[in-house]
């Protein structure tokens, strides 16, 4: 399946670390809806900083939903897996790539929770 179409949809830059691995339509058991969901996969290319020959890759760490924008009024989640990095030397699992389009302390992209923030707040709705 081509899914170059996605890169229109997604946040901003997501595709130049991650690459889609599989789409699905499925039915969410808490609202009786149909949701897109998007698992995505980290590259195999390490953060800027760090070098191929002191680092190796050992799978993913488990896989994270996060909400983005609604598609067609139908909720989408990204189902991201990201890389485990290992140090070849002491083997330790020390390298984590910092990704700024997930909101910092949920589980939404950043796009959709300034959205969200911005809508339904204004007490000036809630003085009639």
């Amino acid at each position: 399946m081509d899914f170059s179409i996605f890169s229109s949809f997604l946040p901003e830059g997501l595709l130049s670390h991650f690459d889609i691995v599989d789409f699905k339509e499925l039915g969410d058991l808490q609202t009786k809806k149909d949701c897109f969901y998007i698992y995505l996969d980290e590259k195999n290319s390490l953060p800027k900083d760090y070098d191929f020959d002191e680092f190796e890759s050992k799978g993913f760490y488990e896989r994270t939903l996060i909400q983005d924008f609604p598609i067609r009024g139908k909720a989408v989640y990204l189902g991201i897996r990201r890389r485990r990095w290992r140090n070849k030397t002491n083997k330790s699992i020390e390298v984590k790539s910092d990704y700024s389009f997930i909101a910092e302390g949920s589980k939404l992209t950043v796009e959709l929770s300034d959205f969200l923030k911005g809508t339904g707040r204004d007490p000036r709705r809630y003085d009639k």
